[in-house]
Protein backbone atom coordinates (compact mmCIF):
# COMPACT_ATOMS: atom_id res chain seq x y z
CA UNK A 1 0.00 0.00 0.00
CA UNK A 2 3.26 2.17 0.02
CA UNK A 3 3.31 3.04 -3.34
CA UNK A 4 -0.32 4.42 -3.62
CA UNK A 5 1.03 7.01 -0.96
CA UNK A 6 4.30 7.81 -2.86
CA UNK A 7 2.09 8.53 -5.95
CA UNK A 8 -0.31 10.92 -4.20
CA UNK A 9 2.82 12.96 -3.05
CA UNK A 10 4.20 13.03 -6.39
CA UNK A 11 2.97 16.67 -7.89
CA UNK A 12 1.19 17.20 -11.63
CA UNK A 13 4.08 16.86 -13.98
CA UNK A 14 5.30 14.02 -12.34
CA UNK A 15 2.37 12.08 -12.54
CA UNK A 16 2.24 12.61 -16.36
CA UNK A 17 5.34 11.70 -16.71
CA UNK A 18 5.55 8.68 -14.70
CA UNK A 19 2.19 7.79 -16.73
CA UNK A 20 3.59 8.24 -20.10
CA UNK A 21 6.69 6.03 -19.02
CA UNK A 22 4.58 3.33 -17.64
CA UNK A 23 2.22 3.15 -21.08
CA UNK A 24 5.72 3.03 -23.26
CA UNK A 25 6.98 0.17 -20.44
CA UNK A 26 3.47 -1.71 -21.22
CA UNK A 27 3.54 -1.21 -24.87
CA UNK A 28 7.49 -2.61 -24.60
CA UNK A 29 6.35 -5.58 -22.54
CA UNK A 30 3.55 -6.37 -25.40
CA UNK A 31 5.69 -6.42 -27.59
CA UNK A 32 8.59 -9.07 -25.85
CA UNK A 33 5.61 -11.12 -24.78
CA UNK A 34 4.60 -11.03 -28.64
CA UNK A 35 8.21 -12.43 -29.65
CA UNK A 36 8.35 -14.68 -26.65
CA UNK A 37 11.04 -13.13 -24.70
CA UNK A 38 9.02 -12.10 -21.96
CA UNK A 39 9.91 -14.28 -18.66
CA UNK A 40 8.44 -12.52 -16.22
CA UNK A 41 4.36 -12.34 -17.31
CA UNK A 42 3.59 -10.58 -14.36
CA UNK A 43 5.22 -7.74 -14.99
CA UNK A 44 2.82 -7.04 -17.48
CA UNK A 45 -0.49 -7.29 -14.51
CA UNK A 46 2.44 -4.61 -12.69
CA UNK A 47 2.50 -2.13 -15.00
CA UNK A 48 -1.46 -1.70 -15.99
CA UNK A 49 -1.93 -1.58 -12.00
CA UNK A 50 0.51 1.00 -11.89
CA UNK A 51 -1.00 2.96 -14.97
CA UNK A 52 -3.91 2.83 -12.47
CA UNK A 53 -3.38 3.66 -9.32
CA UNK A 54 -1.69 6.91 -11.51
CA UNK A 55 -4.86 7.69 -13.31
CA UNK A 56 -6.80 7.21 -10.55
CA UNK A 57 -4.98 9.89 -8.19
CA UNK A 58 -5.30 12.04 -11.48
CA UNK A 59 -8.34 11.79 -11.21
CA UNK A 60 -9.12 12.48 -7.80
CA UNK A 61 -7.03 15.58 -8.08
CA UNK A 62 -9.76 16.55 -11.04
CA UNK A 63 -12.32 15.92 -9.00
CA UNK A 64 -11.17 18.01 -5.58
CA UNK A 65 -10.09 21.12 -7.81
CA UNK A 66 -13.73 20.94 -8.94
CA UNK A 67 -15.49 20.59 -5.35
CA UNK A 68 -13.24 23.29 -4.27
Amino acid sequence: MAEIDDIRNMNDQDLLENLDLSRKELMNLRFRTATMQLTDTNSIKRTQRKIARIMTVIREREISERSA
